[in-house]
Order: C-alpha cells, then structure tokens, then sequence
C-alpha cells in the first residue's frame, strides 16, 4: 500500500462529466427519500407520538440544513471527487482526512446493509407464507432462506448496475426517485382527504425521550445529500448550482418526512400501529379503501430501496476509490475500470456488504440505522469544522456559492453535531445498544486504526531509509 500523505486533485483515468442539473437532483432526493420512511414510520410514532415525531424531524433538520450549506458552499469551491475527504485535508491535514472519510464509509455501507434487508422485508408483506427454509435465529428473529435469496438478488442486481457506469445508474435513479415521491405525495394527499385527526392521539410519547429516539435516526435519514460532492468530477454543470441544488434537495425531504410521519398518523390508530406488519402500506389501505393502493405504495416502497441503495453505493464506491488514490487504504479500491469509468473494485466491495447483511435478518435495520446515524454525525462535525478553519485560513478561496458572509453556519452546524453525538452515548435515552451496535462502532474503529498505524509505519519506513 502506497503512503502519498495527500489527496490527488485528479487522476489519470479521469470521470467522465455525464451529470445533468435534473439528474444531480434526483440523485440527491432518491438517495435520502428511500424506503426508510416505508419501515420506520411505524415506529416514529410508536416511539414519539405524532407530533414528537414532527418535533424530531424539526430539531433534526435544523442540523441538516446547517451541515448541508456548509457543504454547499464547499462542494462549489472544491468540486472534486471525494467530497468531505478534500475539504477536510485542507483545512486539517491527512489523518483527519482518513477519520472523515472512514466514518463516511461505515454511514454509507449501513444503507446498503439497511435496504438489502429491508428489499426482502418487503417482498415478506406481498408475498403470503414467503418465509421457507429456516436457517438460524439472530437477535430474536428467525432468518430463512427465502428471505437471504431475495436481498442477496437485489445486492447482485444494484451492484451490476453500479459496475456498468454512472450513466445507467443515474437513469434508473431519476426513474425511481420519482415513483418514490409520487407515492409517498399520495398518501399525504390521502391522509390530508380521509385522514383522521382523532387518531393523532398520542401527540407526545415518553417526552424528550421519545423525541430522541427518533432525533438520532434523522442522520442516517438524510444521508445522501452528501453523495452529490462524491461525484462532483461527474457533474456537468456550473459548480455555483451543485450548492443550490443540494440545498433544495434538503429542504423538500425535510417538508416530506414531517408530513410522512403527519399523514401515517391520521391513518392508524396507536392499536393498529402496534399490530401492523408494515405501516406505510396498512396506513394507505386504510385511507383509500382499498387493497390496491397498499401495492400501490410496496412498489413505490421497492422504487425506493432501489434509489437509496443505488446512491449510497455511487457514494460509498467514491470514498473509497479517493481513500485507494490518497494512500489510505490499499490501491486495489483504486482501480478505475477502463471501460465504464467506474470504481470497479470498490463496488464489488460493496456488493458483497449487500450479498451478506440478508443473512443477519431484520436485526440489522436498526443496528444500520444507529450505528450509520453515529459515523455521519461525526464526518459531518468535522466537515462543519472545515468550514470554520477555511474561511479564516483561506478567506480569498473562490466560492461559487457562498453560506453567508460570517461563520455562524459552520458553528451552529458544529454544535448541533457535537449534540447529536451525545445522544448516541452511554446514559443517554437514544444511545446505541449493547452488543451489537457498539461492536459494529467498536469494530470499524480498530479497523480503521490498523490502516492508521500502517500509515504512520510506512512513513517511519520511508523516513528511515
């Protein structure tokens, strides 16, 4: 493994600049509105009543919105491949280039754990009697065959299509974004119509720790907005509308998680919320009448494991072709296919993460949702902190788009991460459980470690000699 001690502004197999405005956008909205919505909103209100969980959203967005101008304006100023990992270098230097970038890959790589279960988890609610040939029990769940044949499918399929090239992949982005926001748009329609404001009871569940418990998935939530600097040697447009648009992006999935978890809470009572399979479905049933416009929405719902899987592999593969570029970790996550311009290797990597996260049962769309949501809230403090560092250090940086004239948004984003952070920790209401969570957090970082110590020894190496 080569040690470079710096972040290659290019390479010499370049990306091809393919991206339209449209496609940027729909990347941006398909990789944050995926099918969580479809799995957890149950589980939001359940968690924090109807209006805790608008409460939840509303605190939450604050730090997206925040974290998201800052990368607005750092995305149009260095619009290179990689994202969070040049900014940081810049302002911060190589190691913590190497820490933003590793908690990148782990909230990327919990998406695609999340959706390859959450894909047969689906195909469970058309299906009558889907589970056959048991295989073990994880965590309490029985885990079958039939169940690891479809996620390990959907992992080939995503991969294959990822492998190929941006072009197609963003294609079936755009299609699919837009079959997910049509639905979900249907059942705010149906709720606002047929909805019943009596079932909105309870507003508030468990206090400040029910709304927590749903402030620490709004991370992993919106995760995804984040992949637009991955790819910004792919976008062909001026920089100063990458900010712009990401920060559009931003605001409308704020306004439709809010009225997802509003619309799901006119539809069924806290009864029916406990006894149902998979809310989001029984919710539009229920509003309409009608069976159909429950299959209505489990299409849409697949639309949207397809658009959230497909972006975070896009960015995940980016982050770990610039870590292979920059020395961090070994040169074979480097290789750029010379045919379809792609990072090969690094998708491949992630195919095998979604051909095995199915074999742990729906165990893992919590222990994905948790520990991501921790790993993006830390990349997403130092990226804040970048933003500080570099309009003091270098105030004459050109900034196609431009957060303000002060630094508040890059303190405000860098306090409510700090909070956010927090949340996560022992004796906290929302902190990550024992074992799982805290070994997949525990495990990554001594990985990550190791690749540190390598680093600081091939250097030593290289000094010596």
């Amino acid at each position: 493994m080569s040690t470079k001690n710096n972040i290659p502004n290019n390479s010499d197999n370049k990306f091809e600049r393919v991206l339209s405005r449209t496609e940027v956008f729909f990347l941006a909205i398909g990789s944050m509105v995926g099918w969580t919505w479809g799995v957890l909103s149950g589980e939001w209100i359940l968690s924090a009543g109807s209006l805790g969980s608008v409460i939840a959203f509303a605190i939450g967005s604050i730090l997206i919105i925040f974290v998201g101008l800052a990368y607005a304006e750092l995305a149009s100023a260095m619009p290179k491949v990689g994202g969070e990992i040049v900014y940081v270098h810049r302002a911060m230097g190589y190691k913590l280039s190497f820490i933003v970038a590793w908690m990148l890959v782990l909230g990327y790589l919990s998406v695609v754990a999340f959706e390859a279960v959450a894909l047969p988890n689906v195909v469970n609610y058309i299906v009558p009697n889907f589970d056959l040939g048991y295989l073990w029990t994880i965590a309490g769940w029985d885990v079958y065959l039939s169940w690891v044949i479809v996620g390990v499918f959907g992992a080939i399929v995503i991969t294959f299509i990822n492998y190929i090239g941006i072009r197609l992949a963003v294609i079936v982005q755009v299609v699919f974004s837009a079959a997910i926001l049509g639905v979900g748009i249907l059942l705010i329609f149906g709720s606002a119509i047929n909805g019943d404001p009596g079932k909105l009871q309870p507003l508030v569940v468990d206090g400040f720790s029910g709304i927590t418990a749903v402030m620490v998935m709004v991370p992993f939530l919106f995760v995804g907005f984040d992949v637009i600097p991955q790819v910004a040697e792919e976008i062909n447009m001026p920089f100063k509308k990458i900010g712009k648009i990401m920060m559009t992006a931003i605001v409308i999935v704020v306004l439709f998680y809010m009225c997802i978890a509003v619309g799901v809470s006119l539809a069924l009572d806290h009864n029916a919320l406990i006894s149902s399979e998979l809310v989001s479905a029984d919710a539009m049933t229920a509003l309409f009448g009608s069976d159909i416009f429950g299959y209505i929405l489990i299409v849409g719902g697949l639309a949207g494991i397809i658009t959230s899987w497909n972006a975070l592999v896009i960015g995940a593969t980016r982050v770990l072709y610039t870590m292979a570029q920059s020395g961090m970790i070994p040169s074979w996550f480097g290789k750029l296919h010379p045919k379809y311009k792609t990072p090969s290797n690094a998708i491949l990597f992630t195919g095998v993460v979604g051909i095995i996260s199915p074999f742990f049962g729906d165990p893992v769309l919590n222990w994905a949702v948790n520990s991501g949501g921790l790993a993006i809230v830390i990349a997403f403090l130092l990226v804040s902190i970048s933003f500080i560092i570099l309009r003091k250090k270098e105030p004459h940086m050109e900034r196609p788009y431009k957060a303000g004239n002060s630094n508040f948004v890059g303190w405000l984003a860098s306090i409510f991460s700090i909070f956010f952070i927090i949340l996560y920790l022992p004796g906290m209401p929302s902190a990550l459980s024992w074992p799982a969570e805290w070994i997949i957090i525990l495990g990554w970082f001594l990985i990550g470690l190791y690749f540190l110590l390598r680093l600081d020894s091939n250097k030593q190496h290289i000094n010596n000699s």
